[in-house]
């Protein structure tokens, strides 16, 4: 009897024992997993705002702090170069250049712009303003100076805005963001001042945007679309040994011009009329003067 109860005794013990080592893996595993819950997901969590380029330093060797990414304006935008050129070229005959040159414009995708023309008793001169894409503008260059006429002077400049341009646009990005933020103060305006102040703000802010928005079209219109002034020059030439004028021409223009020249005597006589009408006056009250003292005396 005494065994049997023994026996009994160990086997309830050793159900009790599983029995809780079960129940305290059941509440290891559970732990386990509202800690794992719990826990916040990397891939839930926000990333850090990125630091400002000129702000990201790391340590060298020796402890020093140095730029990982050199604060640059022209990391992020590409060169901002606008070309320039003047051209003086002496041709024979105006309109048959005048062809040559617009399909010269043609074959290189330009445009003019403005286009000027003079005659006068010197020479004959077109001035042409020739907008052009960039990339064609040296060949729209080599396309004048080679079989176009003889060049004269010809000048070329490049203006680098790359800095102006990288200046106006981070400027204009702070701007925006300041116009949020006090469009945002406008919402949870509480009195009249207040929302006067801020309409205020806001207006300065949108001129101040439009301006620097019409400062980067206009660099990027110069920098897409290159300018070059264009004079084409003829002389003309009076001379008797190399005009092909005749002498009858030229001695009908002799006489013009000895005529214009005494007509240009007279008037300027003419223009003298005050002079001559005084002077008698004077000589006469002069003489009077002089008579009436010889009477005197």
């Amino acid at each position: 009897m005494k065994k049997i109860i023994l026996l009994l005794s160990g086997l309830i013990l050793i159900n009790c024992s599983k029995s809780g080592g079960e129940k305290q893996e059941v509440k290891a595993d559970l732990m386990e997993v509202l800690t794992e819950d719990r826990a916040p997901s990397p891939a839930a969590a926000p990333p850090p705002p990125p630091l400002p380029i000129s702000e990201k330093v790391v340590s060298d060797e020796n402890g020093t702090n140095k730029d990982v990414h050199p604060s640059k304006k022209t990391d992020t935008i590409s060169k901002k170069i606008i070309k320039n050129g003047d051209m003086k070229i002496q041709v024979g005959d105006i309109k048959k250049t005048q062809s040559q040159v617009n399909e010269i414009i043609r074959k290189n995708n330009a445009y003019i712009q403005k286009e000027e023309f003079q005659n006068t008793d010197m020479d004959d001169n077109l001035s042409l303003i020739i907008r052009v894409p960039h990339k064609n503008f040296d060949a729209l260059i080599n396309s004048f100076s080679n079989g176009v006429g003889t060049v004269l002077s010809k000048n070329i400049s490049s203006n680098d805005v790359t800095e102006e341009y990288t200046d106006v646009a981070i400027k204009l990005a702070n701007k925006k963001i300041y116009l949020e933020k006090y469009r945002d103060m406008l919402k949870k305006a509480a009195t009249t001042k207040d929302m006067l102040e801020i309409q205020e703000n806001i207006r300065e802010l949108e001129d101040e945007i439009d301006v620097a928005e019409g400062r980067l079209r206009f660099i990027d219109d110069r920098v897409n679309y290159s300018t070059l002034n264009l004079n084409l020059y003829k002389e003309k030439v009076r001379s008797s040994a190399t005009s092909k004028i005749g002498f009858g021409s030229r001695f009908m223009d002799s006489l013009t011009e000895g005529w214009n020249s005494f007509v240009s005597f007279m008037l300027g006589m003419v223009s003298l009329w005050p002079f001559f009408l005084l002077v008698p006056i004077i000589i006469f009250l002069w003489r009077k003067w002089r008579s009436g003292k010889k009477n005197k005396n």
